[in-house]
């Protein structure tokens, strides 16, 4: 019966390593997820951190997330080919069970800076994502996945995502984070039921999950957004879907807790941290060890590697351009409106004329914070 692994998210940071501390010691932390990409640009990495991701790794125990690759970017870029080089060399040297990367693409017109926004669904960025797919596979030769989006402008867009993640990794016979704070997000601000909200997945596909908490955004008037900030604790209703979203997943390996170090800044947050931790533990082996059944390895049916240059799409590049600046300038709503109208992602597959609101405002929001970069 395949076991699934209690996880933390587990990076070069001071607080998220102090925090972590007593669980390791407990022998309670079975495996770890690096955000690797965070490290690229390190003049030096301490021995002690390498020899940690070296152990876990030893053990078959280590999982790789990334966050700067910018997946739909509608223009190859320098930068993604060099990050491509980077995790090719990192899998010779480390052994990952698997490499992830976000859904999305980075606003802001520096690749390392911005936010991970969504995108049209259609022909183009369905070719695009299945393209960068196979490199990142091509690169790594381990599983590969996405994780679901924690933002989107519309109801509609919400009820697509998860049939476009399914048909995106198909193609590598790749898998899904299926992220439950950021379905968390989804149905607060969209009002859905979680039960329905999973039927939009293909839970099939499912080989992790993250758990985290995150914020509410009350900038809008007349409504309160729930925001993926990762600076909380794990909410009460996230460790409920963690109950009933394991036994509906029998691919399911890897459970991870995610926090950002900077809310790790004082000992009462780390019990908090390892309170939410040994939680998510007992769920996972109180209604995760029956009656599962793995039948996906998740590697490739034939070799991905890929032909040609990588694929483009300029004009998408452009209206992504476009939105990543409107976002970032516009002072407030009607503005923000108002150049969206005026753009070339006027009557388009982004269905502007469809967002919602309070959702437009928080994409500005989240734009401004994060266009100086993370």
């Amino acid at each position: 019966m395949p076991q699934i692994f209690s996880t933390i998210a587990c990076n070069l940071d001071a607080h998220i390593l102090q925090s972590s501390i007593p669980l390791f010691e407990m022998e309670k932390v079975e495996a770890i997820e690096w955000s690797f990409d965070a490290l690229f640009k390190a003049d030096v990495v301490p021995e002690w951190f390498t020899d940690l991701i070296g152990e876990f790794s030893d053990q078959g125990r280590l999982i790789c997330h990334g966050v700067y690759f910018s997946l739909f970017s509608g223009k190859w870029s320098a930068e993604q080919q060099h990050w491509l080089d980077q995790l090719s060399k990192l899998c010779g040297q480390f052994h990952f069970d698997h490499i992830t990367e976000h859904f999305g693409f980075m606003t802001g017109s520096d690749f390392h800076k911005g936010a991970p926004l969504g995108i049209p669904f259609n022909a183009s960025t369905l070719a695009i994502g299945k393209d960068r797919l196979a490199r990142i596979q091509n690169a790594c030769n381990c599983p590969v996945g996405l994780e679901n989006l924690a933002f989107s402008y519309s109801l509609d867009e919400v009820k697509l995502h998860g049939d476009f993640l399914g048909q995106l990794v198909e193609s590598v016979n790749g898998f899904i984070i299926l992220d439950l704070h950021n379905l968390y997000c989804q149905c607060h601000n969209f009002e859905l039921d979680f039960t329905e909200f999973l039927s939009f997945y293909p839970l099939d596909r499912v080989r992790e999950m993250h758990i985290s908490g995150g914020s509410w955004d009350a900038q809008i008037p007349g409504r309160i957004v729930r925001r993926d900030t990762h600076d909380e604790a794990v909410p009460p209703e996230v460790f409920e879907y963690l109950r009933q979203a394991i036994p509906r997943c029998p691919d399911l390996k890897f459970v991870v807790m995610e926090q950002l170090g900077t809310a790790l800044d004082t000992a009462e947050k780390q019990a908090d941290f390892q309170k939410d931790f040994l939680q998510m533990d007992h769920i996972i082996k109180s209604v995760g060890e029956t009656g599962r059944i793995s039948a996906n390895n998740f590697l490739p049916f034939s070799p991905t590697s890929p032909a040609g240059l990588p694929v483009e799409d300029l004009a998408l590049y452009q209206q992504q351009m476009q939105l990543s600046n409107i976002l970032e300038i516009a002072g407030d709503l009607k503005e923000a409106q108002r150049l969206l109208n005026a753009s070339d992602l006027s009557d388009t597959d982004w269905h502007i004329e469809h967002w919602e609101p309070h959702m437009l405002q928080t994409a500005m929001n989240i734009a401004q914070k994060w266009k100086g970069g993370f």
